[in-house]
Order: C-alpha cells, then structure tokens, then sequence
C-alpha cells in the first residue's frame, strides 16, 4: 500500500511539473537583451517591475491559507443564483461601423471599442474560467458571450493590461490573433504573444507614460498599481498599466488592475479630463487591499482622472474574491450618489455610446 501511494504522489507531482513547463498557456519570459533595458526605467529594481513608492503585496502563509478557505468555501451570493443573461450583439452590426464611438462590455475587464471606423478589443478574455487549467477557477457567470470570436469584425488593435488570466487568456488571443493587426502591452507582455504564434512585427511594448499614434488615434500607457505573473516563479517580471485612447472627439481612460493610489490624481492632471472612464470595482479584500480598491476608492479614482462619465469594470464575470457577487456596485452607487459621480451600469452586451445614458434602467444586477 505505501509503495502504491509513493507511486500515486510521484505521478502527482511529475504531472504537475510538465505541466507548469509543457503547457502553453503559462506563455514565456522577457529576454536577457529586454531585461537590460527594464533595468533603465527607475520601477524596475533586482529583475522585477515594482509600483510606485514600490508598494507591493506580500502575504504571508498564514494570509494565503485564508485566502485559500475563503476562496473555496461555499458562500451564498458570491456567484449569482442563475446564470446572468446576456445581450446578444448581431454580427452583422459590427462590420464596417462608421457612426458614434461605442463600445460593448463581455463581463469583467473585456470590451470591444469601435471608434474612427476602427475595432479596438481591450483586454481580450473570451474563456470560461480565468486559470490555467479549468479546475483551477471558477466558471463564468453567464452560459455565453454577446458574440462568438469568430463572429467578431477585424481588430485593428488589441490593448492589454497586464499578464494575469483573467485578462489575457492564451486560447482567446489564439483564436483571435489572426484577425488582428497590432498587439499593444506593457513591458515584456509580448513574450507571452509571441510564444502563442503572434508575430513580433504586430506587438508593440510600452512603458509607462510612452504614447504611440495609430492612424488617427493615440494611445498611452499609463500606470497602475498592482502585480504580474503567470506562473510560480514570475511575478513582476512583466509591467502592468492602465491605458488612454484618444481620439479627435474622445478622451478615454481604462484603468487596468489598480489598487488606489496617487497616479489616478497625476494622470488626471496630465491627461484629463476623460469623456468615458472604465475603472477596476471588484475581486477586492483586506488581504490584497493594496491591489485591488474598494469601490469607495473607485469612486474617488473617477474624480481623481477627472472622469465626465464613469463605469465599474473587473465584477460581474468571474468570482475572484469572497464578496458578493453584486456587492461591488452596489457599494459603487453609495458613493457615487454621494459625490455626484456619473456612473452607468449596462448589461453585458448592451451598447454604449459615450456621453449618452445607456437604454437599460433597471437594476439588473440585482
């Protein structure tokens, strides 16, 4: 019996090893030439990437295995009780859409962008579960998405936060990387890319503060303040942002992963104020606070980059924390009201068109 169990544990752990080191969707690492170069910004020190005022969160093992309990013990309200419907987008209505700058929210942090005539996908995650392997995650709140991938238009251009799984997503770029003409990401995301098939002549890595015009658009990175890593060993080899687009008409503001802190303020001041502003609302608790804002801090991040118009983003998809599902934007419209913030709350797959108040009223969420 015991030399069975010795076999059963090394067939465990063998079978763990290949997979952290065979399976594609951990992507790969910067190379020694980028590194150097990292090592030339001044938040990058001793090989990782490190916020500003090198905040940082370091849990113990103790705060791990609260996590850990948390995450996994079975807590009413934390998913929805039913599936949550969905809006359906006709394929037919992307192509060729030359009218008002919109966009469409797939749950979470994914959005499609149509403005200028072009399609811009933001943060890309189209998969059921946001870990490596299914077991790993918990499934998506919705049986569907609004579209299918292969009944979205041609991308002109993929905008990505950071490396975790729940916003970029190795079988959505996959299917996706074919109909896309430029990849754009914070520093040493495009090895993840290019280890998936992207060709290196469509990504572009920014650092923070860089700007890159795109025909008639401009994006910028910008910062934010929270962590990479998509494996065991990598955490802050790659840099995490949030991103602006700008148009001749609009100024947008997507925040990424953030926890609160004073670059809202200094990118308000640089580049505000913001027509549309998508910021992070959900996935929080005391024991990541630094990471991720309590959505009184969210509410705060909109007067900071001086946000006209504002929309809770990274809820409603997935459960990542031990909060109620809901609880993100209910809280959100507390403080809201209280500030005078305009805040819209559309369905999934619902359109949006900036500056204008979404057809929907009712609160869906709940």
């Amino acid at each position: 019996m015991g030399i069975i169990i010795g076999i059963g544990i090394l067939t465990l752990v063998i079978g763990i090893i290949l997979f952290l080191y065979v399976s594609p969707q951990f992507g790969d690492s910067p190379t020694a030439t980028q590194e150097q170069k990292f090592a030339l910004t001044n938040h990058y020190k001793d090989g990782k990437f490190i916020n500003i005022g090198e905040v940082d969160m370091q849990m113990g093992i103790k705060d791990i295995g609260k996590s850990l309990i948390g995450y996994f013990r079975p807590t009413k309200g934390v998913t929805p009780e039913s599936p949550i419907s969905v809006e359906t987008i006709i394929p037919s209505d992307l192509m060729d859409y030359s009218g008002e700058t919109r966009l469409f929210w797939f749950g979470h942090s994914t959005f499609l962008l149509q403005i200028q005539s072009k399609n811009i996908l933001i943060d890309p995650m189209f998969g059921d579960v946001p870990a490596p392997h299914p077991i790993l995650g918990s499934k998506r709140f919705s049986n569907h998405l609004p579209i299918r991938i292969d009944d979205l238009p041609p991308i002109d251009a993929v905008l990505i936060s950071h490396d975790h799984y729940d916003h970029l997503d190795y079988k959505s770029i996959s299917k996706l990387k074919h109909k896309v003409k430029s990849f754009y990401t914070p520093l040493g995301v495009g090895a993840h890319l290019k280890s998936w098939g992207v060709s290196k002549d469509k990504i572009y890595e920014l650092d923070w503060w860089e700007e890159i015009v795109v025909s008639d658009l401009k994006f910028v990175c910008t910062p934010a303040q929270h962590f990479s890593g998509r494996g065991i060993s990598d955490k802050g080899k790659t840099l995490w942002s949030s991103w602006i687009i700008t148009s001749k008409n609009e100024n947008i503001f997507f925040s990424g992963d953030s926890g609160y802190g004073s670059h809202f303020k200094t990118i308000g001041e640089k580049y505000g104020p913001f027509d549309f502003a998508m910021i992070e609302c959900g996935q929080y608790n005391t024991l990541w606070h630094e990471i991720h804002m309590y959505p009184e801090e969210t509410a705060q991040a909109a007067i900071d980059v001086k946000a006209k118009q504002m929309m809770p983003i990274h809820w409603g998809a997935f459960k990542l924390a031990m909060h109620e599902w809901n609880e993100p934007v209910e809280r959100l419209l507390k403080a809201s009201e209280i500030q005078n913030i305009n805040v819209i709350i559309p369905k999934i797959g619902e359109e949006i068109k900036i500056g204008k108040t979404i057809t929907s009223t009712e609160a869906w969420w709940e």
